[in-house]
């Protein structure tokens, strides 16, 4: 979430950044309310004066009945007043909880077809097969017995793709490791302040992606992101201990709301799925250049593997409300014939640390909010169906990229 004092001083800024991500937010209205709650703020610290000094005349001795009567309205007015306060901070926090982070200035302008490409990998193959037909013809992925235990897309990994997707975890682990990360397992579920925290805030109602638990207040995690973003909520983190580097492994439970008209077959777009996700606390100064560095070991990662790719600049209308900038990879498909994404990273400043409360203290004493960042490792679903599309042979058989053979008992095929 934004600072009101942040949206105050750059009132412009917030409301461009808003509108350029599609949220239809009265941004001045929290203003109003601050202004509000100021003033009950005054208020409310002239009555507890006013209650401190009746209460230190009715020490030594037996009070006045005058002083008990106006010492008991004092205390009535207060109660009124502190309860007002607390229905005007809960405004303004509401409200302010559903303002989007503010969009970095190279970002592009516009709606998903506006995302700008920055770069490119690989010679793009012309032919693949179906993942899907292949993975079943294989008895490598059962969707209908998926189906009949949990319903529609979901699924049941088996023999050698299960096997591969193992290998590809190890893989990007290895790759993670290599550069300082931390590994960690996470849980499944996150309370409502971590949801929220996290700044997971849909546009509509129609594109809330999570899960709820039914009379308890937990939501089923939709990435890795979601627990690690809670993991240093309310703490303040010495200044020479960052920056904190953790790999999350998970399961990620979406609905995939809001996805009419994107690609959804087989693996590709699932409601369970696992990931390997990198997530960054670093120092202010430091988040442009953290970016980066995911972005270049997603690129490394990738390149591994001898996957065709590009990378593209996310228009604000695509982005979500906590990022201030966004990189996607899009992988080559040969058999779509078009850049499909397979992993993203994200710049979210300030903005989740602001709404868990994780700070940093400076060298000099003074104390300020950490930035925190995101990006994929590895998202096994999608990885299969690249693995698949991009190295199944004319013989039936599956050629392994030569830096997963080591976790596949060194096959060349499988």
């Amino acid at each position: 979430m934004l600072d009101v004092k942040f949206i105050r001083d750059n009132l412009e800024l917030v409301e461009k950044s808003a509108k350029e991500k599609g949220y239809k937010i009265d941004v001045k209205k929290v203003l109003e309310l601050d202004d509000k709650r100021k003033e009950i703020l005054v208020e409310v610290e002239d009555l507890r004066r006013k209650r401190n000094e009746i209460a230190a005349k009715m020490k030594g001795g037996k009070p006045a009945p005058e002083l008990i009567a106006e010492g008991k309205k004092i205390k009535d007015e207060l109660a009124e007043k502190e309860q007002a306060l607390s229905l005007a901070e809960t405004e303004v926090r509401d409200l302010t909880k559903q303002i989007p982070n503010v969009i970095f200035e190279d970002v592009p302008l516009g709606g998903e077809e506006c995302s700008v490409e920055i770069k490119k990998w690989g010679e793009n193959h012309e032919s693949g097969v179906d993942h899907l037909d292949y993975a079943v013809s294989r008895d490598w992925v059962d969707f209908e017995r998926g189906a009949k235990v949990a319903g529609a897309k979901f699924y049941y990994l088996k023999n050698e793709l299960a096997l591969l997707e193992n290998a590809l975890l190890q893989y990007g682990l290895s790759k993670v490791l290599e550069h300082g990360f931390t590994y960690m397992t996470v849980p499944d579920m996150v309370s409502s302040r971590i949801l929220e925290g996290c700044g997971f805030n849909p546009r509509s109602s129609e594109q809330s992606d999570e899960y709820y638990v039914e009379g308890e207040d937990l939501a089923m995690i939709a990435t890795a992101e979601m627990p690690l973003t809670g993991y240093h909520m309310d703490e303040i983190i010495d200044e020479d201990k960052l920056p904190l580097l953790y790999a999350g492994y998970s399961a990620c439970f979406r609905k995939e709301a809001g996805t009419y008209g994107k690609y959804t077959r087989g693996l590709f777009r699932v409601h369970q799925f696992n990931k390997l996700e990198m997530y960054v606390f670093c120092l202010p100064e430091k988040s442009e250049e953290m970016h980066e560095k995911i972005l270049e070991i997603e690129e490394e990662i990738w390149q591994g593997l001898g996957v065709p790719y590009r990378v593209i600049n996310i228009a604000a209308g695509d982005l979500g409300a906590p990022a201030a900038k966004k990189y996607d990879m899009e992988y080559w498909s040969p058999v779509n014939q078009k850049y499909q994404e397979i992993t993203s990273c994200s710049n979210c400043t300030d903005f989740q640390a602001r709404a868990v409360n994780c700070r940093v203290r400076r060298k000099d004493g003074t104390i300020q909010f950490v930035h925190t960042l995101n990006g994929t490792a590895i998202p096994l679903a999608r990885a299969l169906v690249v693995m698949l599309e991009n190295y199944a042979m004319p013989n039936g058989k599956l050629k392994v990229p030569e830096v997963l053979r080591p976790y596949l008992n060194n096959k060349e095929e499988i």
